[in-house]
């Protein structure tokens, strides 16, 4: 599925990436205006750019950190991991700069963030279809990070801010980070544990992907408070459930797939989470595999 295999994380330098294109300092600079067509002021002063290439490439530049020749490695381990994600539904990685400063250069989304696309006042609101859509390609992206890559070492905040609309409004993860990783856990005798802190991470997945659809259904931005999440686990929440809908829709959706994003959501963000719905069976679910998430899903909003 493009991901590396285990082996093959001992490479250092430069070599094991024939996919991406290696920029110099003076292309991005020249590229991003001298630094100045800034998209997003990153932590850490990894801001990210919009970049427009002689040759007619137009990219979004990401800041990398690090600095010195340990970091060289890491930032190296990091590219070869990153330059193998082949997923229509991740930002394809398009190449790379690693003079005095480092620089990611990712294809770039036209239509920007989902968080744009949703809360922008000036943009068209997105429709029920492409909402719908967005669920199932983001769902079909962590499947693809968190149970088919090798190992499983990549991260991601599934929120709208890092969902990214292309020209079609096809939906891309984006910002996905490598954790660090040690061969040896897998094979040694603190494997349990490594394989816990996958668990977890997949535990939070879920939840932030609940939190996702409820952003998605209502168009409201899921706030400190959690004030999204505390309706959809309120026991009488199927009664409010279509006043809830985002009104830029206009009343112009299926009530079906609405009941059906809902429940996913209700799911995914209860709390304890102890018989969690994966992302493979949302997925499956959302693509009309399989008939249902287990049995709360037939009683609810009957």
């Amino acid at each position: 599925m493009g991901c590396l295999s285990r082996h093959q994380l001992c490479l250092g330098g430069n070599r094991g990436l024939p996919f991406l294109r290696k920029f110099k300092h003076k292309e991005i600079e020249a590229a991003t205006n001298g630094f100045s067509a800034i998209l997003e002021a990153g932590p850490g002063g990894r801001a990210v750019y919009r970049a427009r290439f002689a040759d007619g490439l137009v990219a979004t530049v990401r800041r990398a950190g690090g600095d010195g020749d340990q970091d060289r490695e890491a930032f190296y381990r990091e590219l070869q991991l990153l330059a193998r994600l082949n997923h229509r539904h991740i930002v394809r990685l398009h190449g790379y700069s690693d003079g005095h400063s480092r620089f990611l250069v990712f294809d770039q989304m036209e239509n920007k963030s989902l968080k744009e696309c949703l809360h922008d006042p000036l943009r068209t609101p997105l429709n029920w279809r492409t909402r719908l859509q967005v669920a199932i390609e983001v769902a079909a992206a962590l499947e693809y990070l968190y149970y088919f890559c090798d190992p499983p070492v990549f991260h991601v905040s599934v929120n709208s801010s890092n969902v990214m609309m292309d020209a079609n409004f096809v939906a891309k993860l984006s910002d996905i980070s490598v954790i660090g990783y040690d061969p040896k856990r897998t094979v040694e005798s603190n494997a349990a544990s490594f394989e816990d802190e996958i668990q977890q991470r997949r535990r939070d997945l879920v939840f932030q992907y609940g939190v996702l659809i409820l952003e998605l259904v209502t168009g409201q931005s899921p706030g400190g408070e959690g004030e999204l999440v505390q309706w959809v686990q309120e026991p009488g929440f199927a009664c409010t459930m279509y006043k809830m809908v985002d009104a830029d829709l206009g009343n112009i959706y299926d009530s079906k797939e609405l009941r059906n994003l809902v429940i996913i959501a209700r799911l995914c963000t209860r709390p304890g989470n102890d018989a969690m719905v994966s992302i493979p069976l949302i997925l499956r679910y959302l693509q009309g595999k399989v008939a249902n998430l287990g049995c709360e899903s037939e009683n609810i909003c009957e």
